[in-house]
């Protein structure tokens, strides 16, 4: 009977001093994990020692703490749409980590292509992508997939319709440009045939509104007015920030380069094939293999992650500005520079239309100001015929208020005075008020 008191104490010693030899394993395992991450875990597994019949349920919401936990970090995947060269597309579940280690691009780029955020149009050309954020298409291009943001915006199904269309039609057809610039082309007309309509869309809805309240000034038509303007400076500055982005690119070759991914991997490529098939032997021309000088597999295995280093030095360091003016590939920045300057034409044309529309609206206002102006003046003008009628009829009025005094005197005796006093006052006052009106006119104040 003792014994049995005594042992479920004796079992609650030990399971303690188990979880805290399993801490201290954890905190020697995992050293420089965050402490709210680290007790998230522990917290996991003490739930997981001490439920037994319920011990799976609160394993599964830990880890959807830990999961919301790393989710609130940033470390949270996201829905992508992965397009190949042959134009087969799936949707993937991808974090940052994973994107980052896939693509060879900064933290800081992937923070342009999110949803969350609102970053101005931009075209980056790293290493081994393109990142690529205009207006609603945010993706990496690659030189063999296109890593696009997956979203219900109809720009962003419409450019995977596309680009899948164009992939498997052009599939059996010779390539006249890269994978990567078919994509940048796509994205580049979707953007520009999307403000283009924006554009029409607001012309049709300016234009007329305009016209109505150059007739008629009216508070609805100026509220009108200005919410149309608002939309006008808003597709102006994002119009604008593609312009600058794209004449930005062609003024740089460097940048140009960068972008030519599929000739980067295809050099890199025969680099290290050349690297290995080169003959040891320069005399005889082929590889002769000594039998009593055995290859160390040690040195096979760590060669080729030095020979990627020092390729994927040289490319960044030069920009293949040395590479580029003697192979056959230096001329074709000029293909890049071409489908550049055609969509900087078409979005400086664009750019036009909305310069023409602000041009537009800002003589409506200025001929708004103008009839404002227009009926000040005569609110002036009448204002100050008013004043001038007003002071001669006060003038009057204390002429005849003075006959209207009691008080006895020889002049109130004969009752033609009264009429004779009060005519003359009107006719000075008469005189008086047209020899005003005159001077005005004589000094142009106001045509009468």
């Amino acid at each position: 009977m003792p014994t049995d008191v005594c042992l479920p104490q004796a079992t609650f010693s030990i399971r303690k001093k188990s979880q805290k030899k399993f801490n201290l394993m954890e905190e020697s395992r995992y050293p420089f994990l965050p402490l709210d991450i680290r007790e998230s875990a522990s917290s996991r597994n003490t739930n997981r020692s001490n439920l037994d019949g319920s011990g799976s349920r609160g394993s599964g919401s830990c880890e959807s703490s830990l999961t919301a936990e790393l989710k609130k970090r940033g470390h949270g995947s996201r829905s992508w749409i992965k397009i190949d060269k042959n134009g087969n597309s799936k949707i993937l579940k991808l974090d940052k980590a994973t994107i980052m280690t896939h693509c060879c691009v900064p933290a800081r780029d992937l923070r342009l292509l999110d949803p969350l955020f609102i970053y101005p149009s931009t075209i980056l050309g790293r290493e081994k992508a393109i990142v690529v954020s205009l207006e609603q298409i945010r993706c990496i291009i690659t030189a063999d997939e296109v890593i696009l943001m997956n979203s219900l915006d109809e720009c962003v199904v419409q450019y995977k319709s596309e680009l899948c269309k164009r992939l498997q039609t052009n599939m059996d057809q010779a390539e006249d440009l890269p994978f990567e610039f078919r994509a940048l082309e796509l994205a580049l007309e979707l953007v520009c045939m999307s403000l283009d309509s924006q554009v029409k869309e607001l012309e049709m809805e300016i234009y007329p509104v305009l016209d109505e309240l150059a007739t008629s000034i009216s508070t609805l038509n100026l509220e009108r007015v200005r919410r149309l303007k608002g939309q006008l400076l808003a597709l102006t500055q994002r119009v604008q920030k593609i312009r600058d982005e794209i004449e930005h690119l062609m003024d740089d070759d460097g940048d140009m380069a960068e972008m030519y991914l599929t000739q980067k991997k295809q050099r890199s490529e025969a680099y290290l094939l050349s690297d290995v098939c080169a003959p040891t032997n320069t005399l005889g021309g082929t590889r002769e293999v000594s039998n009593s000088s055995p290859v160390s597999p040690v040195g096979a295995f760590t060669r080729a992650p030095f020979l990627q280093r020092a390729v994927s030095s040289i490319m960044n360091s030069s920009k293949y500005q040395s590479s580029m003016g003697s192979s056959p590939g230096g001329e074709n920045i000029e293909e890049l520079e071409m489908l550049l300057e055609a969509y900087f034409v078409i979005v400086d044309n664009t750019l036009s239309k909305l310069s023409t529309l602000k041009e537009y609206t800002d003589d409506t206002q200025d001929l708004i100001n103008i009839k404002l102006g227009n009926v000040q003046n005569q609110l002036i003008q009448f204002q100050l015929l008013l004043i001038a009628a007003l002071f001669l009829a006060t003038i009057f009025a204390s002429v005849t208020a003075v006959f209207g005094m009691n008080f006895e005197d020889s002049i109130f005796d004969y009752a033609s005075t009264l009429y004779w006093a009060v005519a003359i006052t009107g006719v000075a006052c008469g005189f008086f008020y047209f020899s005003f009106l005159f001077y005005l006119r004589h000094k142009k104040v106001f045509p009468l």
